[in-house]
């Protein structure tokens, strides 16, 4: 690994990092055969590109990688950044920014800072499993909570219970928002793709228990897996759990493929589902994007039966769909106009 990409000596972009990096194994079946690089970073509040159309324009990402190890992550490229591959590196090589809540601390109280909402999970897990170990979540909340500053959170882990206290004092001096993303149902698939996270069940319950303490929890169903879990089915018994977990929206998003996470992805389905692969190389020919129409019919659908099932007037919580961080240096994703919020 070059950690010259992350340190002051870097001449194609400003330093990230400092020199200072410690690299950890732990010997306990949650975290074996996962490597933690602890890091000072040198900021913390990233600010998303002004062309960007996300309904957030600042995030916090305390961790680079993300053991979800899940297949088809979009963040996967960030990656390559650090002279790692963007396959079994990104699910095994975590970056951990160790300083986060104290530079938060600092960010937050400087003059120029405006009180503007931040975004977290955005670019990956914020309560993946190495924050049972390093706990930075609880010293960035309480710092947000301290400043009374907007935020929101989107997860696919259950840890952010975990937090539960502190969400419930900060939602009482500012605005609180959080979501959970869960694509499909199917614990078979999940198995497959989503290898390191809670269940679909498991996400669902953690969206309940997040309403019923009055903290505002929606559901980003995302990603939507062509020919995997898009029958209709499939999606109605994906609404429907969606529906009974008390979301507060249900937001559709269906799979992207960029760089990095393109060619790990189709690794995946040539094992697994081999006689899919022709048809997603037909539907993604021209761009990391499924066709419009693709995302119109599926938006539809679950719009239909979100509706059906009493979900149309439920507001939609600020961050929940997945935005790169400046900070990343991806592509930024088009906000589709067909994704209307319910």
């Amino acid at each position: 690994m070059r950690w010259q990409n992350l340190g002051a000596d870097s001449a194609a972009a400003p330093a990230l990092f400092g020199l200072d990096v410690v690299s950890r194994t732990f010997d306990t079946p949650e975290f074996r055969g996962i490597t933690f690089h602890e890091v000072r970073a040198r900021s913390i509040i990233n600010r998303v590109p002004g062309s960007s159309r996300m309904a957030f324009e600042c995030t916090i990402n305390p961790y680079r990688g993300c053991s979800h190890a899940c297949v088809y992550c979009f963040a996967r490229s960030t990656h390559g950044y650090l002279d790692l591959d963007t396959g079994h590196d990104f699910d095994s090589q975590i970056v951990v920014k160790v300083n986060a809540a104290e530079l938060l601390r600092r960010e937050l109280a400087a003059p120029r800072w405006q009180g503007e909402h931040i975004a977290m999970g955005t670019n990956v897990d914020c309560y993946q499993r190495a924050e049972g170990r390093y706990r930075l979540m609880p010293g960035i909340l309480g710092a947000l909570r301290d400043r009374a500053n907007p935020f929101s959170i989107l997860t696919k882990g259950s840890l952010i219970l975990r937090d539960l206290p502190i969400l419930e004092q900060a939602a009482e001096v500012t605005e609180v928002s959080t979501a959970v993303s869960v694509g499909f149902t199917d614990r078979d698939l999940w198995h497959s793709v989503e290898p390191g996270t809670p269940s679909p069940g498991k996400r669902l319950e953690v969206c309940r228990t997040l309403t019923d303490h009055g903290i505002r929890c929606g559901v980003l169903m995302a990603p939507v897996l062509p020919h995997l879990s898009d029958s209709p089915e499939q999606l109605d018994a994906t609404v429907r759990a969606i529906a009974a977990s008390g979301a507060t929206s249900v937001t559709p998003l269906v799979l992207h493929l960029r760089p990095g996470a393109r060619e790990w992805y189709f690794q995946w389905l040539a094992r697994y589902r081999p006689d899919l692969v022709r048809r997603y190389e037909s539907l993604y020919r021209n761009s990391a994007y499924a066709p419009a129409w693709y995302q119109r019919r599926i938006t539809r659908q679950v719009q239909e039966l979100a509706a059906g099932y009493g979900m149309r007037d439920r507001r939609t919580p600020r961050g929940t769909a997945p935005e790169p961080s400046p900070d990343e240096k991806t592509e930024e994703t088009p906000a589709p106009t067909q994704l209307r919020l319910i």
